[in-house]
């Protein structure tokens, strides 16, 4: 009886069960036992037949799910169909169709059993193509980017706009198709969404950055509004190259390299310049007014001036030692930021006045102010105070004053700190030379006349003012030899009778070396 005993309580029990009206009939058999799931839908009770068509139904809606991938601004989708979705499981409900209905009495006692006490659930299982899968994740690199720098402007309004930079993206793939793959597995209805797993570069100009930029540090202002029409070209050309400029902290900026090259190709027009001591037509003359009013505004904001020269002649639009001449490959002005925050620069010029504003984020005490003030210490005149140059394309009879004479001086330039209106310091900037020179004529010398054109390059070489007008107006005079020829008057030329043109201002420029021009 011991050997058997376990087998006569079952049979014991499954009488019992069968007395109970759990006895499984041929009917019973034709459907699925009760607590059977399907994911999370009850499939007691369906036949086989239906609880596969309930399958079918959802791998087909899964089949027409889409799949988005997101990344940045930017984004992909496929249905899960195009990506080589199956039902991988298939033999699923033949499985769940034979629990507590099949093998002899005691298994189907035990499952029936099982079931009463707790469900037993079942997933589907899909399978997706791996490569179709794999280049829909690659797909998303096309989106990869390089960091957008933010950027500053000036509107019409007068007001600093600030635009946020955006990070540069590159997909990461690997990543990305793992996500992809436990989103997939643990489905149960509705698209899937995910966002593309990237690395991120930040650009170095944010909006957070740029908004510091909120102050005017330092600003000035000069007129131009008497230079000649391609005088006035060059300021606003130059001055247009300058305006918008960012300079992050630590970057320095030079003028010269902004604005060259000094070329009609380039939007300058010609005007007067110094070369070897004489004034030519250039292009870019004119420039120097540019650089000069930047370097006042400079000063104000009291930014590191790493490089800057006065001009040789005195300028006539700021104080001595306030000016800031460059040339090619020989003068610049350079300064650098030297805050912790950003600096913008705008410039306009437009009839007649050029200014440059500096923004910034101010760190200076609220009660300290700042005053320069340009100091004459010495003054010279000019050796001579004509020079005449032969105009070798010019006609005699043609007079025309260039320049005006400059005094010669020495100045320095002095900062003065103010504390509560109290001044604290004097601070010297910087000192400047200015060379005296003559006022210069251009005087025509062509001429068919040899005795006239001799007599007027020897009155040039003398520097005659005086012996240029008469000759001029009188051509040469000769004396007749004692002869029995008639008298005769000297011959008359056409150069009309003209007097010294009237003084006007030189043009703003310098020579610093022989050969060099400096384009003011």
């Amino acid at each position: 009886m011991r050997k058997y005993g376990w087998m006569a309580a079952v049979a014991a029990a499954v009488a019992g069960l069968l007395g109970s009206g759990m006895a499984v009939s041929a009917q019973d058999a034709d459907v699925i036992s009760d607590g059977v799931f399907i994911g999370e839908q009850d499939v007691s009770g369906m036949t086989v037949q239906e609880a596969e068509n309930y399958v079918k139904g959802q791998v087909s809606a899964l089949t027409g799910s889409s799949v988005t991938i997101v990344m940045g601004e930017d984004s992909v989708t496929k249905t899960l169909g195009e990506l080589g979705l199956e039902w991988e499981n298939t033999d699923l409900v033949q499985e769940i169709s034979q629990i507590g209905t099949t093998g002899n009495i005691i298994r189907r006692y035990k499952e029936q059993k099982s079931l009463q006490n707790e469900n037993s659930h079942y997933d589907i299982e899909y399978r997706i193509d791996e490569s179709l899968e794999e280049a829909f994740v690659n797909s998303c690199s096309a989106f990869n980017s390089e960091p957008v720098e933010g950027s500053v402007s000036m509107g019409s309004d007068g007001l600093l706009y600030v635009e946020g930079g955006t990070d540069g993206l590159t997909l990461d793939a690997d990543a990305t198709l793992a996500s992809l793959r436990e989103q997939v597995r643990g489905w149960e209805s509705g698209d899937i969404t995910i966002e593309a797993t990237v690395d991120r570069v930040s650009p170095n100009l944010t909006a957070e950055t740029l908004s510091k930029i909120t102050d005017v540090l330092g600003s000035a202002t000069t007129d131009y509004s008497a230079s000649s029409w391609g005088r006035a070209q060059n300021v606003e050309n130059g001055t247009a190259k300058i305006n918008g400029t960012l300079l992050m902290p630590g970057e320095s900026f030079s003028v010269t390299d902004a604005v060259v090259p000094f070329t009609q190709e380039n939007g300058y027009e010609l005007a007067p310049s110094y070369e070897a001591g004489q004034v030519v037509d250039s292009y870019g003359g004119g420039i120097c007014q540019v650089s000069t009013t930047l370097y006042n505004a400079v000063l104000k904001s009291e930014l590191e001036v790493d490089a800057r020269s006065n001009h040789t002649m005195i300028v006539g639009y700021v104080d001595p030692s306030k000016d800031a001449a460059i040339a090619e490959g020989l003068m610049d002005f350079v300064f650098t930021n030297d805050t912790d925050s950003p600096i913008y620069i705008a410039g306009s010029a437009y009839y007649g006045t050029l200014n440059f504003t500096i923004f910034g984020e101010e760190t200076r005490p609220s009660n300290r102010s700042i005053e320069f003030v340009s100091e004459v210490v010495s003054q010279t005149d000019p050796a001579t105070n004509i020079k005449l140059v032969a105009k070798l394309d010019q006609n005699v009879g043609y007079l025309a004053q260039t320049q005006s004479p400059h005094q010669g001086m020495s100045a320095v330039l002095w900062k003065n700190i103010y504390e509560d209106g109290v001044l604290v310091d004097t601070i010297q900037v910087n000192s400047s030379t200015y060379q005296a020179s003559p006022a210069m004529y251009e005087v025509g010398v062509v001429t068919n006349n040899q005795a006239l054109a001799s007599a007027m390059n020897t009155a040039i070489a003398q520097n005659n003012l005086a012996q240029v007008q008469t000759l001029i107006a009188s051509g040469v005079q000769t004396e007749a030899p004692q002869t029995n020829a008639p008298q005769t008057e000297a011959p008359q030329t056409n150069a009309p009778q003209t007097e010294a043109p009237p003084q006007t201002d030189p043009p703003q420029q310098t020579d610093p070396a022989p050969d060099v021009q400096v384009i003011e």
